[in-house]
């Protein structure tokens, strides 16, 4: 098979976002550990400013002769990913994570549902939607209790989310490999700064903060970001929206491993709905496969 072939290039996009799905979770489960020192807005600081110290030595971005709409277009996605994450954070540091997650998929499913355009993918986001909700039920009803101001926070997260992918996409479409998202990252870090001056003084006096932090970084920032913009440049978003679904499963079992966060028969029901939902767009979408790599045009990496 080419490599450079359209059907090729769905499969690495997939691949790319199970990726990130499973790094992801596993970056906030770590995080969260960490609340109690640096808090929730402090550890968002280190994280973004330590992806894009990483981004930044890797990729060397040559932004010399960049334009105006370029610019703009990095800018704005810097900002959706400090909105996003911070807010994110703060809402873990109150509820648990696969809650949590659940909720906050609901802006990258609402977005998936606008830009679909066969009755299957409907049917697909009923079925994610479905188990979303179970999600939220399971956290309600069972032995953690959802605080109402950690759902208002991770719902104000999934507004950020849903920016965040349509500016994404953008950024992929008017820069070349992964310069959009290095600077990015440097303006989202400039945008928490005024929340990671005393996280950084906390480290300064207790190293031991430091590795998980940077781990955080990594998992939670740099792979991720990486993964989906690529993955972007390769898959429609309707398509790239509704595999994100897979992400409540492992942040549910982020939660489990790390967290000690118990894992319930509804959750469990609720996990097998939303993988079922990524399948079945998943092969959808692999039958129906455009003669290019996706709804936007491709970027050199």
């Amino acid at each position: 098979m080419n490599p450079s072939s359209p059907r090729q290039q769905h499969a690495i996009g997939i691949a790319l976002v199970i990726g990130s799905c499973l790094s992801l979770p596993f970056g906030a489960a770590i995080a969260a550990q960490l609340f109690p020192a640096l808090g929730s807005w402090g550890v968002t600081s280190l994280r973004v400013s330590i992806a894009a110290l990483v981004m930044l030595v890797a990729v060397r971005p040559k932004v010399r002769g960049w334009t105006r709409r370029q610019w703009i277009a990095s800018v704005l996605f810097g900002l959706s990913l400090a909105g996003m994450n911070g807010f994110f954070y703060a809402a873990i540091a109150l509820i648990p994570l696969g809650p949590a997650v659940a909720i906050e998929f609901l802006g990258p499913l609402v977005l998936a549902a606008v830009l679909t355009r066969r009755a299957v993918d409907g049917v697909w986001v009923g079925v994610a939607v479905l188990g979303v909700a179970l999600l939220g039920i399971d956290g309600m009803i069972g032995a953690d209790a959802l605080n109402p101001l950690g759902v208002l926070l991770v719902l104000v997260a999934a507004g950020f989310w849903a920016v965040y992918i349509r500016l994404s996409a953008r950024v992929g479409e008017v820069t070349s490999g992964h310069d959009g998202l290095s600077m990015a990252l440097v303006v989202g870090s400039v945008a928490l700064l005024p929340f990671g001056i005393p996280a950084v003084v906390t480290v300064a006096h207790e190293p031991r903060w430091l590795l998980p932090a940077v781990l955080t970084a990594i998992l939670s920032s740099a792979i991720p970001y990486t993964f989906e913009l690529a993955a972007l440049r390769r898959l429609p978003q309707r398509v790239f929206g509704v595999l994100l679904a897979l992400e409540p499963a492992f942040a549910t079992l982020a939660g489990f491993l790390l967290l000690g966060q118990h894992v319930t028969p509804l959750r469990l029901l609720a996990v097998a709905l939303v993988i079922a939902a990524s399948v079945g767009t998943t092969i959808g979408s692999r039958r129906t496969a455009p003669p290019t790599t996706g709804s936007f045009p491709a970027v050199p990496d």
